[in-house]
């Protein structure tokens, strides 16, 4: 079995679970609840966890298939890597008003962390590519594909050939197939990334169409069950003109995407400004349909 299509940590507790002795088993049930704390717990501390002896975590880890527990740890910090929710640190212990500033604290650190990175240089010239396409595709799965119907929203009001995918009822071949030489592609590449991510990235590398990718993790997913990373660089995939990176760290098991939907905003701003009088028209058309309708 390659090692891309290798069981994952959780996949093989699961799957031992109806051979394993008793002790073995309080062990399984232990990790099964906490999985993110073999990841950071040396083999006694998850032993004093879960009230089995240091050779009961032995024989576990090698009934899993793995030679050592250094090499089960490692497997489970690669889902922890990947984003999974269930691996993550667990809610905050703290008092509510604490808690709730530390999650404002770090969605402003990670807008600040992104924005250092970022250049209007970069956003203007994405902005400028997305006022001259043909068509505009922005392509989102799972939580980024609520950031792709709200970009999508916005640029809207100014970019008239707006496309979001995937798109209910239609398989992604049937508007991949669309995507052609004068259009551009946003790429929304948020951990956990699904497994189609890869294949879209491979088939939009062979269009001509330019491509920006919006992406809090440099690697994307490999074609495990679970989603757990690869390791491949996703440039090696699809040669983007323009990689946005962004920061989602959070206290808590959930990412933070403040800087997300931020960057969403600016992206949508600079089209906008940079549209000029003829996108200030279509606003003032736009607005003069709504009165017409009484929408507002």
């Amino acid at each position: 079995m390659s090692p891309s299509h290798a069981p994952t940590f959780l996949s093989r507790i699961r799957a031992s679970l109806a051979s394993l002795h008793p002790s073995e088993r309080r062990l399984a049930d232990t990790l099964l609840s906490f999985p993110g704390e073999v990841a950071s717990y040396s083999a006694t501390e998850l032993a004093q966890l879960a009230n089995v002896s240091n050779a009961t975590v032995t024989r576990f880890v090698r009934r899993l298939g793995y030679k050592s527990f250094d090499e089960a740890r490692q497997a489970a910090r690669v889902t922890q890597q990947s984003g999974a929710a269930v691996f993550q640190s667990p809610i905050s212990k703290q008092e509510p008003e604490s808690a709730l500033a530390a999650h404002i604290e770090q969605g402003r650190v990670n807008v600040a962390n992104s924005f250092a990175e970022l250049t209007l240089a970069e956003i203007d010239s994405l902005a400028e590519a997305l006022l001259k396409a043909r068509r505009v595709w922005i392509v989102g799965f799972r939580t980024a594909h609520a950031f792709a119907i709200y970009l999508n929203a916005q640029i809207g009001q100014i970019v008239t050939d707006v496309m979001v995918l995937p798109q209910s009822g239609q398989t992604l071949a049937e508007s991949l197939c669309s995507i052609e030489a004068n259009d551009v592609v946003i790429a929304f590449a948020l951990r956990r990334p699904v497994k189609q991510m890869e294949y879209v990235f491979r088939e939009l590398s062979g269009t001509e169409a330019r491509c920006a990718v919006i992406t809090d993790c440099p690697i994307i997913l490999n074609d495990n069950d679970d989603a757990t990373l690869s390791g491949t660089p996703l440039d090696s995939l699809l040669s983007a003109e323009w990689s946005l990176r962004v920061h989602t760290m959070a206290p808590g098991p959930l990412f933070n995407h403040a800087a997300v939907l931020t960057l969403c905003h600016l992206i949508a701003t600079r089209v906008l400004e940079l549209s000029g009088p003829s996108g200030r028209r279509r606003l003032l058309n736009i607005e003069a349909m709504h009165d017409a309708l009484d929408e507002m």
